[in-house]
């Protein structure tokens, strides 16, 4: 798999830390990218193979030039009234995954992404699952973990507190954990990755084969949109019964979530830049 993480080292944590109004600690990370040609250049294949394997590509376009195949089915669109938004949340999902895996250490399925049947949607269920397994050899262990983490991104200007959003998702969690297993196991199956779908077999059998679970809720924000009061205003006691309600209930694992906030310059372009280099390079 042409997975790479040399773009991971601009991911830095910055010490600084953010007390939300329910006494929360928010983690700050900043997402120090700049022009090195080469690292771009990996990290848009790698971005690339998400939505499409460059082993299957050349047999689905069909007689479309591949450029354009990329760019008018696979990937969001740049131009459309959704397109920009879902372009912004899959980079999100895919930076958060990327964390998860190269810099927490827990392996990372990447199936979401090259599953949509609209390009310009979101898939459905849990942003991103991470696993660890406690023993090598993969034989299950109570010290296992299955984390899972609700990402959110802010690349314009909104009024919207995104990592209260993240924290809002993060709560249903614990509900559509077994559907979303049992898609990532699919399209493992599907692929005739067996192995690998039945390491996540594992983690479906909470009563008889114990785990650990942890869950996560991101924001990944463009530096010029980033307010740390905005920020400290998140609540996860106050999660809403829905998009309408004025009722709240206390976030199901509200005391070991964990709050990571990743902000970084001209996100929005960035995510622009990723796209075309992901459609125009090898």
């Amino acid at each position: 798999m042409p997975w790479t993480s040399d773009h991971i080292k601009w991911l830095v944590d910055t010490g600084e830390r953010v007390t939300t109004s329910d006494g929360k600690e928010v983690e700050v990370w900043d997402f120090r990218h700049d022009n090195d040609e080469d690292v771009l250049s990996a990290w848009a294949k790698h971005f690339r193979n998400h939505y499409c394997l460059d082993t299957e590509i050349d047999f689905l376009r069909g007689k479309r030039p591949r450029p354009d195949y990329l760019t008018n089915i696979k990937f969001p669109c740049k131009k459309s009234k959704l397109g920009p938004g879902i372009r912004a949340g899959d980079f999100g999902e895919i930076l958060v995954s990327d964390y998860l895996q190269w810099l927490l250490g827990y392996w990372v399925p990447r199936v979401r992404w090259s599953s949509k049947f609209v390009r310009d949607e979101s898939p459905k269920g849990s942003d991103v699952i991470g696993f660890r397994f406690h023993k090598e050899e993969g034989e299950p262990s109570s010290k296992d973990v299955l984390f899972v983490f609700e990402s959110k991104t802010k690349f314009s200007a909104s009024k919207v507190n995104r990592l209260q959003d993240a924290i809002n998702d993060s709560a249903k969690d614990h509900i559509r954990i077994d559907e979303s297993l049992n898609f990532i196991k699919q399209k493992l199956f599907e692929k005739k990755k067996i192995e690998q779908a039945q390491r996540v077999e594992r983690f479906q059998s909470p009563v008889d084969m114990p785990y650990k679970e942890t869950f996560g809720a991101a924001a990944i924000i463009s530096d010029e949109y980033f307010v740390a009061d905005e920020l400290a205003s998140a609540d996860c006691s106050k999660i809403p019964k829905s998009a309408k309600s004025s009722e709240f209930f206390l976030h199901p694992n509200s005391d070991s979530l964990v709050l990571l906030v990743i902000k970084g310059p001209g996100m929005m372009d960035l995510v622009h830049e990723l796209y075309r280099r992901a459609a125009d390079e090898d």
